[in-house]
């Protein structure tokens, strides 16, 4: 057994097809298949349900993979420390996978960068995800670490810092007759034409209770689960939607869109930095909690 079969095995988990998991890994599919089975030859179970294409593990590949996934995030920050060790004045050389909730994704930038500042070689891959795809990946180890809810999700035992408070205004076209107003409250915005982030993302929950605790239950005439689908259905469709009060400056200026803060009830939620506490703990993930507390003291 070696770290090229157990990282073979989990892109095949991951990516639930050969091809795909073998262009993943820079290999032949052919070669993938060999080397799986070579494992299962080691190992002397089988790791996978045959047929003509990926079917899934079976109960014991499920096992292995487990057992996979902990021995390669053990090795990946076994990796981290050796760079960080042989680079120079302990420069740190490496990828940082982050799962982020759409709609703190603007949010994630600053975070990187301030990272990047200090340690100009460590690059990274952002992923879009739900809060609850978050918590499965960090305990899967599909990611490093995650930005999410605080106060929303089941996070304890996991390190986090948080990084902002989530405060909610409705988006609206700027020939909007409630456009000029001071603020909205929940109810007058349930009256609007709305599109919403899915249900199966927590910021529409948030919403959800904020329009129930004001007992009004609208219907959204769009639902998506991108940002950036939200902010063009309000500019081009003339629809009106609830996003993060900071989305009016951090896309740069959203001409021909006003943000009225919502009201009745008032709502707030932590958004931080969360990543699985453990011994010993990852160089890049020691790092990246720095920058975030340096970030949340500004």
């Amino acid at each position: 057994m070696d770290i090229r079969q157990l990282q073979y095995l989990a892109a095949l988990a991951r990516e639930k097809h050969f091809t795909r998991a073998a262009q993943a890994c820079n290999i032949t599919q052919p070669t993938l298949s060999g080397r799986i089975r070579q494992l299962e030859q080691e190992l002397g179970v089988p790791l996978l349900e045959r047929g003509q294409r990926f079917i899934g593990l079976t109960p014991e590949g499920e096992r292995v993979l487990k057992w996979a996934q902990t021995i390669l995030d053990n090795w990946n920050a076994l990796q981290a420390e050796l760079s960080q060790i042989k680079g120079k004045k302990g420069a740190l050389v490496g990828r940082l996978v982050l799962g982020v909730i759409p709609s703190a994704l603007p949010k994630a930038s600053l975070l990187t960068r301030a990272l990047n500042t200090a340690h100009p070689s460590v690059d990274f891959t952002i992923l879009s995800q739900s809060s609850e795809e978050i918590i499965r990946t960090l305990n899967d180890f599909s990611i490093d670490a995650g930005i999410t809810y605080l106060d929303n999700e089941p996070v304890e035992g996991l390190m986090q810092v948080e990084l902002y408070r989530e405060n909610y205004c409705l988006f609206v076209a700027s020939e909007n007759e409630i456009a000029t107003h001071q603020s909205v409250t929940w109810f007058e915005a349930a009256q609007q034409p709305l599109c919403l982030l899915t249900p199966n993302m927590q910021n529409r929950r948030i919403i959800d209770r904020a329009f129930a605790a004001a007992k009004v239950q609208p219907t959204a005439r769009l639902e998506t689960n991108s940002i950036m689908n939200l902010i063009a259905s309000v500019r081009s469709m003339g629809l009106c939607s609830i996003m993060p009060d900071y989305f009016r400056n951090a896309l740069g200026s959203l001409e021909g869109v006003a943000a009225i803060p919502l009201v009745e009830p008032s709502v707030s939620h932590k958004v931080g930095l969360v990543a699985v506490d453990r011994e010993p703990l990852s160089p890049l993930i020691t790092a990246l909690f720095t920058a975030a507390r340096k970030l949340s003291d500004t």
